[in-house]
């Protein structure tokens, strides 16, 4: 049977969209009436999306102001990356003994469209390839509150790396992000569970690079 969107759902992802790529910005107040014109919605669907990002931390709604794009300091980065990284290593693990041969292929396959991807300067295909290689384990973790709780805290980071002024900078620090995933995906094959844990946590969400996005 073929799944259909709520409107609520259908203006929750438009603005999700315009946050991941760039339209709407840290600090940026929602045009609720742009979005119903554009959406051709009523205004309830419009203020339940609003309402649901602001629950899960992307909006902020200020009194008389209405509902802003929340900005994140630097040390809430930080201990976001921290509880993020914590979470996705205990999926990874619970996952490890579910992973078939043609997941593996699956990941393996994503691993090279992110080099494609960053090589050809598309950062747009990079960040919907890296969410699909993750996506392969996360969605037959059989903890689904688990995954759920991961989700909404990495929306928090949903912007591209378009924003960059350096694309040679941009591109060779996605290279070494997707260098991680050749070590997940190794990790993966072999079972270590322990080392692919500590490998999310210590590496892949090193807190240290929260301080490389954009805030």
């Amino acid at each position: 049977m073929k799944n259909y969107l709520s409107l609520t759902d259908h203006v929750y992802n438009h603005i999700v969209e315009q946050i991941n790529n760039g339209t709407l910005t840290s600090g940026n107040k929602v045009n609720e009436s742009a979005l119903c014109d554009a959406l051709k919605v009523s205004r309830t669907p419009v203020r339940e999306a609003l309402i649901q990002l602001s629950t899960e931390g992307l909006l902020e709604n200020i009194p008389r102001k209405g509902f802003i794009i929340k900005s994140l300091t630097t040390e809430e980065a930080k201990e976001t990356y921290l509880i993020i990284g914590a979470l996705d290593g205990l999926a990874a693990t619970l996952t490890a003994h579910l992973l078939t041969e043609k997941h593996l292929k699956e990941m393996e396959f994503y691993i090279e469209s992110i080099d494609l991807a960053i090589n050809t300067g598309n950062f747009s295909m990079y960040h919907k390839m890296q969410e699909s290689f993750h996506n392969v384990y996360l969605s037959i973790c059989p903890n689904k509150s688990l995954v759920a709780l991961l989700l909404q805290l990495e929306k928090k980071f949903l912007k591209t790396f378009d924003w960059m002024e350096d694309p040679e900078w941009t591109a060779n620090k996605l290279k070494e992000t997707n260098n991680e995933h050749r070590k997940m995906l190794e990790l993966f094959r072999e079972r270590k569970t322990s080392e692919l844990e500590s490998y999310l946590k210590d590496v892949h969400w090193d807190v240290n690079k929260a301080e490389l996005v954009p805030l």
